[in-house]
């Protein structure tokens, strides 16, 4: 029998964390990417496996991924895999457990099947267009509240909220936009808000992660998100459940 999208990459993302593991506490090689932040050794060796396993199991699909060089090859294709090899690469380095292994799959433009795996939390989250959302194999569903939002301080400040006023949202912090996005479909948190342009392999496995929990995900206009861009970026990205989206979209400038 096949091997599904979603059993592929949930295993790949398993199979990741444990290289990534190895790295963790133990002084990885650091560098600075211009104007994108650090890069350690484990998220080229992440990437490198990554890669190897994906591409290898599906050839005809395109490769997205911080990590690698980006060329035009993906646009002609029809499915890619679209990876983070580490997201929340700070927290990676300063020894929290809250960095995660994001993978997605692209179809037509649409994310088909996700996994995020936080290997020290040994926490994976999974969907596809196909199945409901899960943590290590348990279904998942939204809060149905709107008390909290998981954003950086100055996504909340005034300049972006009518009146200077933000939503009546008790404010929590992340690293990883991906692991943030898994925390609201979880129930955890009831949105999740970035207004910077972000980069498609952050947010492509979570958006389906939180739709298939039940939640809403778009962009900060409140549009739908499209993947598989010649620039990979979105503007900006709200995950939340509908009554913290109705709430967030009302009150953002």
């Amino acid at each position: 029998m096949p091997v599904t999208d979603l059993d592929l990459i949930t295993n790949a993302a398993r199979k990741a964390g444990a290289i990534a593991t190895r790295f963790f506490d133990a002084d990885p090689k650091v560098w600075e990417k211009p104007g994108q932040g650090p890069v350690t050794e484990a998220d080229l060796a992440v990437d490198k496996m990554l890669n190897d396993m994906l591409l290898t199991a599906r050839p005809d699909y395109g490769w997205l991924s911080e990590e690698t060089a980006d060329t035009d090859a993906r646009l002609n294709t029809t499915h890619q895999f679209v990876v983070d090899p580490i997201d929340g690469t700070r927290a990676f380095i300063e020894g929290s457990k809250d960095w995660a292994i994001s993978i997605a799959v692209v179809s037509n433009g649409i994310p088909s099947a996700a996994a995020i795996y936080l290997p020290m939390r040994d926490n994976l989250y999974a969907a596809s267009h196909k199945t409901t959302a899960a943590l290590n194999g348990r279904d998942i569903i939204i809060s149905p509240n709107c008390k909290t939002v998981l954003a950086t301080r100055p996504t909340m400040d005034g300049q972006h909220w009518k009146n200077e006023t933000p939503p009546n949202l008790k404010r929590h912090f992340r690293s990883s936009l991906a692991y943030r996005m898994c925390l609201v479909a979880e129930g955890r948190y009831d949105a999740m808000v970035t207004l910077r342009p972000s980069w498609e392999w952050d947010i492509a496995a979570g958006s389906l992660i939180i739709e298939r929990a039940g939640g809403i995900v778009s962009d900060r206009t409140g549009a739908s998100l499209a993947f598989n861009s010649a620039m990979p970026q979105l503007n900006g990205v709200i995950g939340a459940t509908p009554k913290a989206h109705a709430e967030i979209m009302d009150r953002l400038i």
